[in-house]
């Protein structure tokens, strides 16, 4: 009978596609990967993969043993993990992605909590607003707002989000205020992902929707500078709540259309699987969903 050892190796480079990602996901060198694959076919006697300078594929014979061997390999490692894991205790890397809205005070404050409890922790942070593969990129945990679209993850909702529509005082002087979301039309707008100066807010009242075109000036990725802007004069913008509290209750900004608002957007804390979560992972989303955070609405 083949090396389990080896075959295991064998589905990891056919999972990946590549002996390169394949050794960084195993811990091993390439030198090693490689060997155990060509050891694999010569106890086998058959070519299993197809090797150029710039492709890596399975043969026939290699897909229809690939097919065979995947999935009781993995119940083989599950039962290991399962064995094994109520006795870990939190430690390791774990990547965490989180978007730009994140990227402030408050949140690392959080996390460096986090890594007081829990010292044999590590934490690598990406802060982006790139929805980033989390099998590819071998992310253990991503937090998102609005809609989820990959159905294939695991998520959890922490908390919500609503958006105000605001200004400040300079932009509105010797304009008249909008008394119908289609008032926006004739205003200048500051833009979250807008295309060519250009945007679709979509805005509720009660059981009443409208999604209504806007426009203006300034475009932006992320609410930090959606926010700088919008406090600076340079039109209206539909701010999350977190972010214009404080400053509609000291006049700084102020708030237009107070009937209408964006719909609730939910956060999630998304992860690639439900399957014997690693502690450091468990014990972060515990946290996360004790956190009372000023960066979203509670649930209730």
């Amino acid at each position: 009978m083949a090396d389990l050892n080896d075959i295991a190796v064998f589905v990891k480079v056919a999972q990946y596609g590549s002996f390169s990602r394949a050794a960084h996901s195993l811990g091993m060198p390439v030198s090693t990967v490689s060997r155990k694959v060509t050891s694999l076919e010569e106890q086998l006697g058959v070519t299993l993969l197809q090797r150029t300078t710039r492709k890596l594929s399975l043969t026939a014979q290699g897909r229809a043993y690939f097919d065979q061997c995947s999935e009781p390999l993995a119940h083989l490692i599950d039962a290991e993990q399962a064995l094994t894991e109520t006795q870990k205790k939190p430690e390791g890397l774990l990547k965490i992605s989180v978007p730009v809205i994140l990227g402030q005070e408050i949140f690392y404050e959080f996390v460096s909590c986090f890594l007081k409890t829990y010292p044999d922790i590590q934490v690598d942070l990406f802060v982006t607003n790139l929805f980033l593969d989390l099998i590819a990129e071998n992310i253990d945990l991503g937090i998102r707002f609005g809609e989820l679209k990959d159905s294939s993850i695991v998520a959890q909702r922490l908390g919500k989000s609503v958006r105000y529509l605001v200004a400040a005082p300079d932009y509105l002087k010797g304009r008249a205020l909008p008394s119908k979301p289609e008032d926006l039309r004739e205003h200048q707008c500051v833009l979250l992902n807008g295309r060519n100066g250009d945007a679709e807010w979509h805005l509720v009242s009660g059981g009443k929707s409208v999604r209504q075109q806007v426009s203006g000036p300034v475009s932006s990725r992320d609410f930090d500078a959606v926010s700088a802007f919008t406090n600076r004069g340079h039109g209206i913008g539909l701010l999350p709540s977190t972010y214009c509290d404080d400053e509609i209750r000291r006049g700084a900004l102020i708030r237009l259309l107070p009937d209408w608002s964006s719909e609730e957007i939910f956060v999630h804390a998304v992860y690639p699987t439900r399957r014997f979560l690693p502690a450091r992972l468990q014990v972060f989303l515990d946290a996360l969903k004790a956190w009372k955070s000023p960066l979203w609405l509670p649930l209730h």
